[in-house]
């Protein structure tokens, strides 16, 4: 199995850094800012192999340059339906990556919504998402649709419960937070919000979940429970038609009374 160790870039993002015990290679994901990318590297003694890119924005993006005038062979993979000229490698569902000196592969998924063309990593019982799936919530849609994301979250929702699910962001107590105005008496969510409160007082990261987890306590991926329904229901004034309507619901929800 891989290490996976977050590296904090700017505010809040997370480079995610792939290493293996005995191997001097890694690989990053996301890599926003070349400059912490590139002190733990050599602060660590790795050469950088392969760079994973989830989508277009420029915290996930604006790194690969620099990271590639250090370590001009890393072969940057990364969504073959965004605008992204620094790839090497476009991906979309259905392909993997196989990255042998770590001795892992990844299944490519198609997760668009938060941009048109997202893309997730899904190998070693771990799912990069980049802003698709956060922390007891979801990235808001861009250049993306609704439709697209509640459909994404539903296809992430089928991946076995203790997928380790690694996110771009630490935005975890503010979702947790609008998850309660959702779910007042959700039990695993309150139990959750309060093993995640201690770990920020520690300084430590919300990140990753489980697929298990977003299932039991996040309300975007909780769209065919009673409660979720009722909640987005009673916040647009009628009764949602389908999963993504309740999506929709509780996203515009979101984006306008809580953010």
């Amino acid at each position: 199995m891989i290490d996976i160790h977050p590296i904090p870039a700017f505010d809040d993002n997370y480079i995610w850094l792939l290493s293996r015990a005995g191997y001097k290679g890694c690989a990053v994901v996301d890599p926003g800012d070349e400059d912490p990318v590139i002190e733990r590297l050599q602060s660590e003694g790795l050469t950088l192999d392969a760079i994973l890119i989830t989508h277009k924005h420029g915290d996930h993006v604006g790194g690969i340059r620099g990271l590639k005038a250090v370590w001009p062979d890393a072969v940057v993979y990364g969504p073959a339906d965004e605008p992204i000229r620094t790839l090497e490698r476009c991906l979309r569902g259905g392909d993997r990556v196989e990255l042998e000196g770590l001795g892992v592969g990844f299944d490519v998924m198609d997760v668009p919504g938060h941009t048109e063309g997202h893309i997730a990593y899904y190998g070693d019982g771990a799912l990069f998402c980049g802003d698709t799936l956060f922390a007891a919530g979801c990235g808001r849609v861009f250049s993306g649709t609704f439709e697209q994301l509640s459909d994404s979250l539903i296809r992430i929702g089928r991946l076995p419960p203790e997928t380790r699910a690694y996110c771009a962001h630490e935005y975890t107590l503010a979702n947790l937070g609008f998850a309660a105005w959702v779910e007042p008496a959700n039990a695993d969510l309150a139990a959750r919000t309060e093993r995640d409160r201690i770990r920020r007082e520690r300084g430590e990261p919300t990140v990753p979940s489980t697929i298990g987890e977003e299932l039991a306590s996040n309300p975007f991926m909780r769209t065919d429970q009673a409660d979720v329904i009722a909640a987005a229901g009673n916040w647009a004034g009628s009764q949602p038609a389908d999963r993504a309507a309740v999506f929709r619901a509780l996203r515009t929800w979101k984006d306008k009374d809580y953010d």
